[in-house]
């Protein structure tokens, strides 16, 4: 079966919360990447989202890890849209 990943960034004017990520994440840019997977039997491609995967930086003694945290696109949209909503 044939999948594709895109990746976007995304940035947070202030603190968040997403659902499933313990604690207030910090304001930054943050990139999200969503892994599709190619529709078998159709006459057209199309594509299903089977994962979106936010990458969250962690401190570790001095050195900056990647933490890589599944969520929830809609839970994803719904933050956003309350970041932008705050004056």
């Amino acid at each position: 079966m044939f999948s594709r990943t895109t990746s976007k960034t995304v940035t947070f004017s202030h603190p968040f919360v997403l659902t499933g990520i313990d604690g207030v994440q910090p304001a930054g840019t943050y990139t999200v990447e969503t892994d599709e997977e190619l529709v078998d039997g159709l006459s057209f491609p199309a594509y299903r989202r089977v994962a979106t995967v936010i990458l969250l930086p962690v401190a570790a003694g001095g050195t900056i890890l990647v933490q890589a945290a599944t969520i929830d696109p809609l839970d994803l949209e719904r933050a956003e849209q309350a970041d932008a909503a705050i004056a």
